[in-house]
């Protein structure tokens, strides 16, 4: 038998207490925890409501979109398919709050960061409720959502859609094309041969069945253009050889009406005359034909400079609706003035001396068209170069990623479609999640 050690502590207590305290702490751990994991869990339900939300707004507001700006009155009655600009506002609303409820949430507000535009295309869904972790309030959670053209982020060659050139044609070397477009050539050519070059033609007029075929074999839309997108179609263009002559090309093409139209295709040459007309998807009568929304008053000087410069008035009657809603003496942030919304210095490149004269503005606005439909050969390209400028557009060959100008052509080409005269270049609208 051993004796009991005396003045000792009873240690077996004291481990027991260690043990039992240990514990308390890991179900204390395992709590916060928990409360930790359901509030993330509730927050990430929170998101995916919001997410979800804003997107289905956006969606709404896609669909009806063109509805905006059809004309409210057609032959003296009634558009049914005509949208206020509140219904489209509220069908966004709504179909946001109903995917909310969808999602377990009941209380979100649903605004739109755009909303001073005449036809907003952002929209913001805030998650009202709240989550309690512990002594901390979770705030709700927010998603944003917008509208953009299909072709935002694709290389635009040409003209979606846009009808192809159904003849006559004209040979040379065998490949089709437009007959002035072949008799500009015969001279283009002639001034080569003086210069020690003989111009060879690789290609001309292409079909979109033929397009299809090459796309098919290489489809990389920066250097073979998807079908219904190439300019080919138009029968305006030509690939030119050989690789000798290309710094001639550059040089003298432009004064024999030919433009370089890509600058990582050096041999793609386009015809620039007689652009604003059918091959452009605007029928011949498109020149004068123009919506029910234009006042009364510029319908003289749009018809005009229309039939003057050869662009289509429904185009320019969009233009402007969309530039200044035909105000003549706006001013925007930036200085641009009057009715086409000139800045100074393209002003004064256009022998427009007064912007707020709007006869005078609406002629140099459609010479302006007329120069960037020859440039760029595409209606979206046009619009978009109006906005952003022309190297913006031809750096990329596309409608640059700027919202300002993928909002500007949307809406116009909107415009065009409502009005039943988009000519078909109008775009389809796509939705995307942007916060």
């Amino acid at each position: 038998m051993i004796a009991p050690r005396t003045g000792a502590p009873d240690e077996s207590g004291q481990a027991i207490a260690l043990v039992i305290g240990g514990l308390a702490f890991l179900l204390l751990g395992a709590a916060i925890l928990a409360a930790i994991a359901s509030g993330l869990t509730g927050r990430g339900d929170q998101q995916r409501a919001a997410d979800l939300s804003a997107l289905a707004a956006a969606r709404a507001m896609a669909v009806a979109y063109p509805r905006l700006f059809r004309p409210a009155v057609v032959a003296g009655r009634a558009d049914q398919m005509h949208l206020e600009r509140d219904g489209y506002l509220a069908r966004a609303r709504e179909a946001a709050r109903a995917v909310a409820r969808e999602n377990g949430v009941d209380a979100i507000a649903v605004s739109f960061p755009d909303a001073a535009s005449t036809a907003p295309t952002r929209v913001r869904v805030t998650v009202l409720d709240t989550l309690g972790v512990g002594d901390d309030v979770v705030a709700g959670t927010r998603a944003e959502a917008e509208i953009v053209a299909a072709f935002d982020d694709a290389a635009l060659p040409g003209p979606q859609n846009a009808g192809e050139y159904a003849g006559p044609y004209a040979t040379r070397q065998g490949k089709p094309m437009r007959p002035d477009v072949a008799a500009a050539f015969d001279r283009l050519t002639a001034a080569a041969r003086k210069d020690g070059h003989a111009l060879i033609v690789v290609s001309g007029y292409r079909s979109d069945a033929e397009q299809a075929v090459l796309f098919a074999r290489h489809p990389d839309p920066k250097w073979v253009a998807p079908p219904g997108r190439s300019l080919h179609r138009l029968g305006t263009e030509l690939d030119l050889g050989p690789n000798a002559a290309y710094p001639w090309l550059l040089a003298n093409a432009k004064r024999f009406h030919f433009v370089r139209r890509y600058a990582w295709e050096p041999w793609h040459y386009g015809y620039t005359l007689n652009a604003g007309t059918a091959s452009l998807g605007y029928k011949a009568d498109g020149r004068t034909a123009l919506p029910s929304f234009v006042p009364e008053r510029y319908a003289p000087a749009i018809a005009r400079a229309a039939q003057r410069w050869n662009v289509s008035g429904a185009l320019l009657a969009a233009q402007l609706y969309a530039e200044s809603n035909f105000n003549p003496f706006a001013v925007s942030g930036a200085g641009a003035q009057g009715i086409a919304q000139f800045m100074p210095g393209t002003a004064r490149g256009y022998g427009l001396r007064n912007p707020f004269d709007a006869a005078a503005s609406i002629d140099a606005q459609a010479h302006l068209m007329r120069d960037l439909l020859r440039r760029f050969g595409s209606v979206p390209l046009a619009l978009a170069a109006y906005n952003a400028g022309p190297g913006a557009v031809e750096a990329c060959g596309c409608v640059p990623p700027y919202r300002e100008t993928q909002r500007y052509v949307a809406q116009i080409l909107a415009l065009l479609r409502g009005a039943g005269l988009d000519g078909g270049v109008a775009g389809e609208m796509k939705v995307r999640l942007v916060a």
